[in-house]
């Protein structure tokens, strides 16, 4: 079905000759009036995706025409068609509204290159609309979005977890959500528990402090303690306590935490009082507890306690359908102010579906939060993303890989690869200090530690190193 394209303009030779030219592949179905009033009329009347207007027309000018346009928030895309001394009056029609500008003598194949190039950001803004919709609608449960069928499976298993008080236990690699469906049990459980939810990085404390996080202490307890403090168990009570990377618990906490599972009961560090708990409680890690516990690193009987229900996040790499949706999602949180939200060059967007995403979620939203901020026009383009995604995967034209290997194989061992050589580089650049390196990481040192164990990369290596 061709475009419909409305012609302001003054000049019956020039309306004529742009109506043959346009018309001629018939991708065009061209209307002509010669002012701005006859034109205004005709965009009430009839839904036009173009309008090419010229700026100097009698009674109503092409500036007032681009300001009824705006000012009425009609869907067509406004060219402007200007002669040299008229360029300044086109910046300001642009500012009102307009796409683009084109001085006359009007250079027809320069016209239709503008236009389909304007065909392709509608269609662009259309999918955006569209995902929005689907945001709103079946890819939304909570605060998670996915259009992914094993994710779909985990907002099921979520709605029969949210009417039962059962432990959940949440594994999946860095970055891929733990915490927002932690967030979406307890959303979903809010109707009948009304509790408030208290998430705690088990990885970030010491061992000395956690106990007390978690238990809370009586006042003279320990050096410091100058009054009595209440313990995450107890702020959570009647709702969700999260445990982000319980996998990083040191021993004689784990043994803590299996009684209180057991007995729903505790006593405050340097208490005698035993406090009765109703909590549910949400455990998460990127560490594969049933190997930690076959390695005797994790206590079996708490794996258990805490393996009442487990759900298994997949990593962004293997469900690539949520990256235009995630994307969108994220292009519309990091708008400017009074800005629509930036749409996706198809170049862009197919770089972003190529990009392993070894930080999954977290790296596509901190991705696309830079694309928003360097991008200069509506559009972000391959140029607006971070290096990590423009280099190719070694061997990204076909060389070097093993085509008779699963994929999943393939980008695994890659990510494998470059997890390796950011611990080298970070281990480098830090001397050696595991705490440094889980600084700049975001990791926990029990985190570094264990992936240098995996790699058999020893930090001594790099402590005399410039």
């Amino acid at each position: 079905m061709p475009y419909r394209v409305l012609v302001a303009e003054d000049s019956e030779q020039t309306r004529q000759q742009l109506k043959t030219l346009l018309e001629a592949d018939g991708s065009y179905q061209v209307d002509t009036v010669g002012d701005g009033r006859a034109a205004c009329t005709a965009l009430d009347q009839v839904a036009y995706s173009f309008l090419l207007t010229d700026l100097r027309m009698p009674g109503m000018d092409g500036m007032a025409l681009i300001e009824h346009v705006r000012k009425a928030a009609l869907p067509v895309t406004s060219i402007v068609l200007t002669g040299h001394g008229s360029i300044d009056q086109a910046v300001q029609a642009m500012r009102l509204g307009a796409t683009d500008f084109l001085t006359k003598p009007i250079d027809i194949d320069h016209l239709r290159i503008v236009m389909e190039k304007a065909v392709r950001e509608r269609g662009l803004r259309e999918e955006l609309t569209q995902l929005r919709e689907q945001l709103r609608g079946q890819y939304a449960f909570e605060n998670v979005l996915s259009k992914s069928p094993r994710m779909h499976a985990v907002f099921d298993l979520i709605r029969h977890v949210a009417t039962t008080t059962s432990t959940v236990l949440i594994e999946g690699e860095t970055g891929t959500g733990k915490e927002q469906v932690a967030r979406a049990i307890h959303q979903a459980s809010a109707s009948w528990r009304k509790g408030p939810m208290i998430a705690v990085n088990c990885g970030a404390l010491p061992e000395t402090l956690l106990e007390s996080e978690l238990f809370g202490h009586e006042k003279g307890s320990f050096t410091g303690a100058d009054r009595q403090r209440k313990g995450r168990f107890e702020q959570a009570n009647g709702g969700t306590l999260f445990l982000d990377e319980v996998g990083d618990i040191p021993a004689s906490m784990q043994v803590k935490l299996l009684r209180v599972l057991q007995e729903r009961r505790f006593e405050r560090v340097g208490g005698a009082e035993a406090l009765a708990v109703d909590v549910r409680l949400v455990a998460a890690t990127h560490r594969n507890l049933g190997k930690m516990v076959r390695r005797n690193e994790f206590r079996e009987d708490l794996y258990y306690r805490l393996n009442v229900v487990k759900i298994e996040l997949p990593p962004l790499r293997d469900r690539p359908e949520d990256i235009p949706l995630l994307a969108t999602h994220f292009a519309a949180r990091f708008a400017r102010r009074e800005e629509p939200p930036k749409t996706f060059a198809p170049e862009a967007m197919e770089r972003l579906l190529q990009h392993p995403w070894p930080g999954n979620i977290r790296e596509l939203e901190n991705a696309i939060e830079r694309a928003c901020v360097t991008a200069r026009g509506a559009q972000i383009t391959p140029d607006d993303l971070p290096l990590d995604i423009l280099r190719p995967l070694r061997g990204g034209d076909g060389k070097g890989i093993d085509l008779g290997r699963p994929l999943k194989d393939v980008l695994a061992e890659a990510t494998a690869r470059l997890e390796k050589r950011y611990l080298r580089q970070a281990l480098r650049k830090c001397r050696g200090s595991i705490l440094k390196c889980a600084k700049i990481s975001g990791l926990s040192r029990r985190s570094i530690s264990a992936k240098l164990a995996e790699y058999g990369i020893k930090k001594e290596d790099f402590k005399e190193e410039d």
